[in-house]
């Protein structure tokens, strides 16, 4: 199926992010005098709300998880944000789709300020109609009410979503679209296909060929 309206997810999607969110988060549990996880499994903390994140794998409440996003902010507002850099051919593989005349549009969790500035700081704004993320005050924080926001305002015809954790795959479902799952992202095939995605690309070649059909 060739694929029209495209939205890519941001972070393990568009951007190698993890460096500067798992810097943020060791930052807010060392603070908060949580002890701080192993590396090599600080993956899990990217991709879905921090504030359900910190409440799931290290047992804040909901208030106590809320303070450590903002500790988190402290960090990644400033640094951590541009800890970060687009996946290898990313630029090249969104200039082909824009001039094929596909409609490029970005739904993510990350607040939306945010996801504008790294968007400009690395130059792919340039690729994108619309940008929706969600907002500070808690009104739009799940992929699902992300992805909800952004179909209202970019359209659901010949609609795809694009992602790399089981969030994307199952916002994207419960809209009725198609998720392509990224597999250089943070989340893995199991993951992914037991989620329910339609498709798997290894690397940005292989997600240009599934876009075009």
């Amino acid at each position: 199926m060739s694929y029209q309206r495209i939205y890519f997810d941001l972070d393990g999607t568009l951007t190698d992010s993890g460096p500067g969110i798992m810097n943020g988060v060791t930052y807010a549990l060392e603070k908060l005098g949580y002890p701080v996880p192993p590396r090599a499994v600080m993956g899990r903390y990217i991709g879905p709300p921090l504030a359900d994140s910190f409440c799931q794998f290290d047992g804040m409440e909901p208030e106590e998880a809320h303070r450590a996003v903002e500790v988190f902010r402290e960090y990644y507002d400033v640094t951590g944000k541009f800890e970060n850099k687009p996946y290898p051919g990313m630029e090249s593989m969104l200039k082909t789709l824009k001039n094929q005349g596909k409609t490029l549009m970005v739904a993510t969790s990350k607040p939306e300020t945010t996801a504008n500035e790294v968007l400009e700081h690395f130059g792919l704004s340039q690729y994108f109609d619309l940008v929706v993320g969600s907002i500070l005050d808690g009104g739009r924080v799940t992929k699902t009410q992300v992805l909800a926001h952004a179909l209202a305002l970019g359209g659901t015809e010949n609609a795809v979503m694009v992602g790399d954790r089981r969030f994307d795959v199952e916002g994207a479902r419960f809209h009725g679209l198609d998720c392509i799952g990224v597999l250089f992202g943070y989340g893995d095939r199991e993951e992914l296909t037991k989620a329910g995605a339609a498709a798997l690309a290894e690397d940005t070649r292989q997600l240009l060929e599934i876009l075009e059909g």
